[in-house]
């Protein structure tokens, strides 16, 4: 039977064996009205129970600590051992400790005796390469020694032909003195010889530069002359079909208007249609006051909506054909142009170069008229819409065209706004003859002579 199963055996007997004999002890106590330590017989009864109690557990205690040592070291060297443990894993982590650091060395120790090996491999190598190096350098010494012999030999051949040479030397310096003399002037004359054919070049340039200038403008001045004579040609050839009253494209009203009430915009437009009525019924029904101009609804209040924005607008009105005398009907459409500026006083509008002194009277003056159609036909093409130019009174203009004839210069003609000039027009010019930027002459500085009343 296992010592473990005897032991608890034993205990429980003693227990038993112990209970018994105090609960006797305690029985004939009770009876005897027994009485210790001048205590009652019941707390005397109960005194003998608590001390046979108390035997039982010591017994149980003592035999388990008899029957087992460890249970003894346990109990009573507890403490002790904890403090030895304790103190000895310390060491053992130190212990751990060292013998990383010592492993690291180690380590280390055998990184360096690699490397040292490889060092003392390399050194044997590199003394070998030394030994060889040193071999060839002798050779080479050798080598050059016996060199240095031949040089010397033929220093003092070099040296006599260096006298030779430096002879010569000499006389072929001053040639090259002389010839870079001659060099430094012909450069010279070189120069100066580009410089003025440059010069000449930059006049032919600027002259050639003037004249393409001049020849765009003559040819714009000739593409808008083409227009007016196809527009002249057409003309002839409805007049020579019948008797025709108003031609196509003909202004029949024209009006610069700001509509600020919206109320006020179909007001204007009935207006500038009935004055358009007015004038076809001149030209075509004389005599009458028909309502003869057709324009359809559509139109009508398409025109009011551009215009009803209180900003400046020019409405003219025009023909949509050739109408002759006696017409009922008369088609007519509307345009709307913005009325804003297009030339400020001042601005150039066209411009022409001439020499009074080389031209006669009648060339003078093709060459103005020149000059006002080019101003009109460019105001054209910026949005003026009123085809004519108004360069003063016919008498200043003479008179500028008399003066002009007297110079005995080159001058530029300029046709230059008076005023600023709107899409509506008129465009008013003034001509003025200039000598590099110098004002020579201008139309309203001309006095006129008076008429006679």
């Amino acid at each position: 039977m296992p010592s473990g199963y005897i032991l608890i055996l034993a205990v429980l007997v003693v227990g038993g064996v112990i209970a018994t004999v105090g609960d006797r002890i305690g029985t004939r106590v009770g009876k005897s009205r027994l009485s210790l330590f001048n205590l009652r017989p019941r707390k005397t009864a109960t005194l003998i129970t608590i001390i046979t109690g108390v035997l039982v557990s010591a017994s149980t205690f003592g035999i388990l600590l008899a029957a087992n040592d460890q249970l003894w070291k346990g109990v009573f060297d507890l403490e002790r051992i904890e403090r030895r443990l304790k103190r000895t894993r310390e060491a053992l982590d130190q212990v751990s400790q060292q013998r990383d650091q010592v492993e690291q060395q180690k380590t280390e120790i055998d990184n360096q005796l690699r490397q040292a090996r490889s060092n003392q491999l390399s050194a044997s190598r590199q003394l070998a390469i030394t030994r060889r190096r040193l071999g060839e350098t002798n050779q080479s010494l050798q080598t050059a020694v016996n060199e240095r012999t031949r040089a010397q030999a033929a220093t003092a051949r070099t040296q006599a032909d260096l006298s030779r040479t430096q002879a010569q030397l000499s006389t072929v310096s001053q040639q090259a003195l002389t010839l870079r003399s001659e060099i430094s002037q012909l450069q010279t004359d070189r120069d100066r010889v580009i410089a003025e054919r440059q010069e000449e070049i930059r006049a032919r340039d600027a002259v050639i530069q003037q004249r393409e200038a001049r020849l765009r403008q003559l040819e714009t001045q000739q593409d808008y002359l083409a227009q007016e004579v196809l527009r002249l040609e057409q003309v002839a050839q409805g007049l020579r079909q019948g008797n025709v009253a108003i031609l196509r494209g003909q202004v029949l009203a024209t009006a610069v208007v700001r509509i600020v009430n919206p109320t006020a915009a179909r007001q204007a437009v009935d207006q500038l249609l009935r004055e358009a009525n007015r004038q076809a019924v001149l030209r075509a029904r004389p005599g009458t006051q028909e309502q003869i101009v057709q324009i359809t609804r559509q139109e009508v209040e398409q025109i009011i909506d551009r215009i009803d924005d209180g900003q400046d607008y020019v409405v003219r009105i025009f023909a949509a054909a050739n109408y002759l005398v006696g017409e009922t009907q008369i088609q007519v459409f509307a345009d709307v142009v913005r009325n804003q500026v297009v030339f400020l006083a001042g601005d150039v509008v066209a411009a022409a170069s001439l020499d009074p002194s080389t031209m006669s009277g009648d060339q003078i003056q093709q060459r103005i008229n020149l000059l006002v159609a080019a101003a009109n036909f460019r105001a054209r093409s910026l949005g003026i819409l009123t085809d004519s130019v108004q360069v003063g009174s016919a008498q200043s203009l003479i008179a500028f065209i008399e003066q002009v004839r007297q110079l005995k210069q080159p001058i530029e003609l300029k046709a230059v706004t008076t005023g600023i000039t709107y899409t509506a027009g008129p465009l008013k010019l003034e001509l003025i003859a200039e000598d590099n930027g110098q004002i020579l002459l201008r139309t309203q500085d001309i006095p006129t002579a008076p008429t006679d009343r």
